[in-house]
């Protein structure tokens, strides 16, 4: 049992630093209770109250088109379709989780019902949010 033990803490401990290298994008879960509290926190503009279109250029100096992270160019005024219809959510293309503004998420931070945790599904590099602040904010 010994052996096995060390060999597992061997093995968390380059998982342990590899995770704190990786950022993850912000999601807001079905848990949210629609108080609004993380919408004017946001630096970048990418919190919307649900059922409300979004557009790149809300709220930032970008002008002209703007590549998606699905390769989709467009225009940064045109109006999206809301994420969620039933509660407040972030537009993953404006995230940078505050990456370049504040040491933490300030969405995370103020949410009284913590619904605002990382997407284990979209892993992104400092250097990657980084990118996207400047590309934000011109």
């Amino acid at each position: 049992m010994y052996i096995n033990l060390i060999n597992l803490i061997n093995l968390y401990q380059p998982l342990k630093t590899a995770c704190k290298r990786k950022k993850m994008a912000i999601i807001i879960t079905d848990e949210c209770i629609n108080c609004g509290a993380c919408e004017p926190e946001c630096p970048n503009n990418a919190i919307y109250e649900g059922g409300v279109e979004w557009a790149i250029s809300d709220g930032n100096t970008v002008k002209g088109e703007y590549e998606l992270e699905d390769g989709t160019v467009v225009p940064v005024s045109k109006k999206n379709s809301p994420v969620s219809n039933d509660f407040y959510y972030i537009v993953p293309d404006k995230c940078t989780e505050c990456v370049g503004f504040h040491e933490e998420p300030q969405c995370a931070a103020v949410c009284p019902v913590d619904c605002c945790v990382p997407d284990p599904d979209r892993v992104e590099s400092k250097e990657f949010l980084l990118e996207r602040k400047a590309r934000l904010h011109l």
